[in-house]
Order: C-alpha cells, then sequence, then structure tokens
C-alpha cells in the first residue's frame, strides 16, 4: 500500500514543475489531536507567500478528487518556504550549500563537539568537508556522514 506522503508527492510534483518550484520536505503528522499534511516548497530566489497559497489551492483541489483512502484522517494542509535554516536532506540540497554556512548535528563526538557551523567546501557519500573558526583561526574538518544527524542551512553572525 502506498503511503500518504508517497501519494502527495506524486499529485505535487506536476504541481511544482509547472511553476518551476521544488519539494523540500513533505510530512504528515500527527499534534495535539489533529492531523497535518505539510509541504515545504522553494525555487532559486526563494519562494513568497503568494506562490505558497497558488500551490495549495492547486494540491488542494487535486487532492479533492481523489479515493478518500488516499488520506483517510480529516487534516490541515500548509504549505510553506523551508525559511532561511532550511534542513539540507538530498544530494542536491548540499550541491547547492556548497561554499554556504552550515549546522551539523552529531550523534556522537567528534573532536569533543556534537555540534559544528561553518562553511561547506565540499561533500560526497563518506564524508562533509568543513571550514569552522576557532576563535580567530580557521581550520578544515572532515565529518564522516555515519556521524551525521542533521544539517540545516545557517546564519552566521
Amino acid at each position: 500500500m502506498i503511503s500518504v506522503t508517497e501519494k502527495v508527492t506524486q499529485l505535487v510534483q506536476p504541481i511544482l514543475h509547472g511553476h518551476d518550484f521544488y519539494l523540500v520536505d513533505l510530512e504528515y503528522v500527527k499534534e495535539a489531536g489533529s492531523w497535518y499534511l505539510r509541504l515545504y516548497i522553494d525555487k532559486p530566489g526563494g519562494i513568497d507567500i503568494e506562490e505558497c497559497a497558488v500551490v495549495s489551492q492547486e494540491l488542494s483541489d487535486q487532492l479533492d478528487v481523489q479515493d478518500p483512502e488516499v488520506i483517510p484522517n480529516a487534516y490541515f494542509l500548509e504549505v510553506s518556504s523551508p525559511g532561511a535554516e532550511r534542513p539540507l536532506k538530498t544530494q542536491q540540497d548540499l550541491q547547492a550549500a556548497v561554499n554556504q554556512y552550515i549546522h551539523v548535528s552529531l550523534y556522537q563526538k567528534l573532536e569533543g563537539n556534537k555540534v559544528f557551523e561553518g562553511t561547506l567546501l565540499a561533500y560526497d557519500d563518506d564524508q562533509l568537508t568543513l571550514e569552522i573558526k576557532i576563535k580567530s583561526q580557521t581550520k578544515k574538518l572532515i565529518i564522516p556522514r555515519r556521524q551525521i544527524a542533521a544539517i540545516r542551512l545557517a546564519i552566521e553572525f
């Protein structure tokens, strides 16, 4: 049986493609007794609220004509931008983030820390290379991918 998120992804991809947007993330979750279908969309240069509203309406129209079994519970549909500190989940996300400032959380400590922020210099299937600042010094840090719990864009202060 196809999951709710897989079915919604199939429905929304043509809509997004038609507007030159892309799907960053999609979740179907229960919070405080209510179900939420959340889509995070983006495009080069960022997405605005009107564009989110267009996708929300078009997807809502598509969902209304689907078999009720696709989404078995009443839900709230939310379509939004992933924000300035968006998660980086795919190879495409990482490629777009090269030379940008990112936040990396680890499962276990590396060099005494579980969290690093720095400029993403490179990545491959096995590791990320970050340029981090320690006081007034910069250092290249290699982080094994298997140790990474989460990666997101970050705002440098």
